[in-house]
């Protein structure tokens, strides 16, 4: 049966206990609302270790001044009993004042500079700091040896990593495929934003990255171009883009010809939605 803790006091002695068995201990971190993609990252940490940690936490570090902090869907009890059923060992809830006993701004950050700078770093230039600061005293607090994250944000993924060799956690950090509806559309907290119409229009995101991916595959090499008739096509779509762009895999720099390990980036609003998604393309 699945326990809650919300003290990093309890969750460190339920860990050590673990530990002390001779364990391994596979981590979520999640900010809660969850939703099939989350799940599906639960039962692949359940194949990764014996003892699985899930936490829910909105971290207001991660949100700019004009987000969605405020209004950000807080879902425990539901969360819980989804979490449960799916056979979760433990799940950390903690109070805000627990995990930031001062005010933010006095608070020491964690900050990987160049990844977090491009693509969503640009528009939420306090977001990848808020990600890196949170994950950072999250692995300190339960000491996982393996840590599960969903590759639908494949630059929080990258920068992650990045922070995790810099820093020494001792953590191997595990991608998971997105996880998509039918139609295309990554699963997302945020989907739930979206009106009847606007879900019905959301689709276009995932279909304008595959349509530039097959362009790639046929040769076409001109990311300006390909970038620039994508937003096109996304603006005829109803969406506001936000960026769209075309970026080596690992390091997220812009690609020269000779580059074969790619990934398109997108990410734009739907109402009051802000939608991202991205799709790897390797070529010959």
């Amino acid at each position: 049966m699945q326990k809650t803790v919300h003290s990093i006091a309890e969750l460190r002695a339920r860990i050590a206990a673990w530990k002390q068995a001779g364990e391994r201990v596979a981590f979520v971190p999640t900010m809660g609302n969850l939703h099939r993609g989350h799940l599906h990252l639960v039962e692949r940490a359940r194949e990764l270790a014996p003892r699985t940690v899930a936490s829910i936490f909105v971290n207001p570090m991660q949100f700019g001044a004009n987000e969605d902090y405020a209004g950000y869907p807080r879902t425990l009890e539901d969360d819980s009993r989804q979490l449960e059923a799916i056979g979760l060992d433990l799940l950390f809830a903690p109070k805000l004042t627990e995990i930031y006993p001062r005010p933010l701004a006095d608070m020491t950050q964690v900050t990987v500079p160049e990844l977090s700078a491009v693509l969503c770093g640009v528009s939420r230039p306090v977001h990848f700091s808020g990600v890196t600061t949170i994950v950072a005293k999250l692995f300190n607090m339960a000491q996982p040896d393996v840590a599960v994250f969903g590759e639908k944000d494949w630059q929080q993924l990258v920068i992650i990593r990045r922070m995790v060799a810099d820093l020494d956690f001792p953590v191997e950090i595990v991608g998971v495929p997105t996880v998509r509806e039918p139609d295309g559309l990554a699963l997302s907290s945020r989907n739930g934003y979206l009106s009847a119409e606007e879900r019905a229009m959301a689709p276009a995101l995932y279909a304008t990255l595959r349509a530039t991916a097959g362009r790639l595959r046929t040769g076409e090499r001109d990311y300006a171009a390909l970038e620039a008739e994508a937003k096109t096509r996304l603006e005829a779509a109803g969406f506001r883009p936000d960026y769209f762009e075309i970026r080596c895999s690992d390091s997220l720099r812009q690609p020269t010809s000779a580059d074969v390990d790619l990934r398109i980036f997108a990410a734009a609003w739907l109402g009051r939605a802000r939608l991202i998604d991205n799709l790897a393309v390797v070529l010959d």
